[in-house]
């Protein structure tokens, strides 16, 4: 049985030094608004280009927004 991982999302953080809505970053990044507040949450594990995405549009590596323990 493999164990649990833990997922840990500093999104907004890095959103908020950027200076922008959960609404625009969605739209920066072709989502909705309920998959960033999702996100943010730590409720949802965004998908290899999303996290790209996002990565480049707060423009701080993937690894320091999404970690996986």
């Amino acid at each position: 049985m493999r164990p649990i991982q833990k997922f840990t999302c500093n999104l907004k953080k890095y959103r908020l030094e950027k200076g922008l809505t959960q609404e625009e970053l969605a739209q920066l990044v072709g989502v909705r608004m309920e998959t960033i507040i999702r996100l943010e949450a730590g409720k949802y594990n965004p998908s290899l280009k999303l996290a790209i995405d996002i990565s480049r549009v707060v423009e701080v590596p993937i690894e320091e927004i999404f970690i996986y323990d």
